[in-house]
């Protein structure tokens, strides 16, 4: 008796591969180029998968984009053009258009379009909590052996592979990894797979803690709440109760490193009261941006031109730059070239026609994730929904103290897309969780066999 088999199926990986692998390449040390205005691996790894997703889209002949995602991608182009052309170069507007392009449209686009369907979604969020985890690791040993980036004298602060000039590339990380890790562990999906995110989120609190970041604990906090809200308030009691039990566990069991915990997390609440340097920094800095928003209202001061007009704006409280040194970088004092805030970031450089697009376009996607959440509560793709939300609301939490810049930077860009794709494609796409795979069975004599 002899059998004709049917040739196997050439294995075809997923495209959305080509989105993780912008991650891979945030995993590997670098070596700081000393400014946030260097292109780094990642973003030429960046630029490859926008011309992947283009060639792909042609050779497919479809559609790339709707109309309404179109619309909302690319509603900031028309504020970038007119502050690009204010610029005080033209090779700084060009520089400035083609980093925004980047972050906030083409890789955005790029990864909307790489995403087949929720089980590509939920890869990328686990390879968001894999860089996560490691990048966590690695923060976490620095902590204990001493070789991280220099905090109050001593170089304990967990920066991750980004050293101490992207001092929040780790917590930012760690962060999304931990946001995401919560949203597939509040989901629908199996139980294994609900634990091992549980687990990760768990995993993923020290070197948050670590990283002494204010801004990210904050953001961190708020996104998590808002996420437990949405998956029902049962749930976000009991979830609330393990994590306040894991809070005391995490804060009683770091030792020496207990006071400076709570003196960073105490000096929240005492931003106005007894602010340290680097609040004073930052007030002075939001003080300039808005001062240089109120003589050019309408289209800024121009893309890259921020750190021209600084000096001309703010007071004297505002000092030198920072100091930064450890995690095996030498003493360097760095610029203060940015306000720390993206939102005024933007208004300073691009007035309100650009703030007023970008907003607009965020606030389109926030709208449509929510709408595309209450669509799925309680059923398949409500994991897909709480990483979707959770991402954009963080990252609108944290652009209140933070703004774009530094290696971490195209991460910024990749969330944007897996934001994008849930809110504008995912959230359409209720009841079309794909099938379980059957498991393979003999067939009938005369169906592919021969005797």
């Amino acid at each position: 008796m002899s059998f004709a088999l049917s040739p196997a199926r050439p294995l075809r990986l997923p495209p959305v591969l080509a989105a993780t692998a912008v991650l891979a390449v945030l995993a590997l040390p670098l070596t700081p180029a000393g400014d946030d205005s260097g292109a780094g691996p990642a973003d030429a790894v960046s630029a490859l998968v926008v011309l992947y997703a283009a060639v792909r889209t042609v050779r497919e002949r479809r559609r790339p984009l709707s109309a309404t995602a179109a619309v909302v991608l690319g509603m900031p182009v028309v504020g970038l053009a007119v502050a690009a052309a204010g610029a005080a170069s033209p090779g700084a507007g060009l520089t400035g258009l083609g980093r925004y392009l980047q972050v906030f449209v083409l890789v955005p686009a790029a990864v909307l379009l790489l995403i087949r369907d929720r089980a590509d979604f939920r890869l990328l969020a686990w390879s968001f909590v894999g860089l996560a985890g490691w990048q966590g690791a690695v923060g976490v040993h620095q902590y204990l052996t001493g070789t991280g980036a220099s905090y109050q004298g001593e170089e304990i602060r967990a920066v991750g592979t980004f050293g101490p000039q992207d001092v929040m590339g780790m917590a930012t990380v760690v962060s999304f990894g931990l946001v995401c890790a919560l949203g597939l562990a509040l989901g629908r999906s199996p139980v294994r797979q609900r634990v091992a995110a549980g687990v990760c989120v768990l995993g993923l609190l020290p070197p948050l803690a670590l990283s002494f970041s204010r801004g990210a604990w904050i953001a961190t906090v708020l996104t998590c709440g808002v996420q437990l809200v949405l998956a029902g308030l049962r749930r976000a009691l009991k979830v609330a109760a393990v994590a306040v039990a894991a809070g005391v566990v995490l804060v009683g069991g770091f030792g020496v490193g207990t006071a400076m915990l709570q003196e960073r997390l105490s000096s929240i609440g005492q931003v106005t009261d007894a602010p340290d340097q680097s609040v004073v920094d930052r007030y002075t800095l939001w003080a300039a941006a808005t001062d240089m928003w109120r003589e050019h209202p309408v289209t800024g001061v121009g893309l890259k031109n921020f750190p021209a007009y600084r000096d001309g704006h703010a007071s004297l409280a505002l000092s030198s730059g920072s100091d930064t040194e450890g995690a095996g970088a030498a003493f360097r004092k760095q610029p203060l070239l940015s306000p720390h805030n993206m939102y005024l970031l933007v208004l300073s450089e691009q007035g309100l026609l650009g703030a007023l697009a970008l907003a607009g376009s965020w606030l389109a996607l926030l709208v449509c994730g929510l709408r595309g959440l209450w669509r799925v509560r309680g059923g398949a793709g409500l994991d897909c929904a709480l990483v979707g939300c959770g991402l954009l609301v963080w990252q609108l939490v944290d652009f209140a103290y933070a703004d774009i810049g530094g290696p971490s930077t195209v991460l910024t860009a990749v969330v944007f897309g897996t934001v994008a794709w849930w809110a504008l494609v995912g959230a359409d796409l209720v009841g079309a969780e794909p099938a379980p795979a059957e498991p393979m069975r003999a067939e009938p004599v005369g169906a592919g066999r021969s005797l």
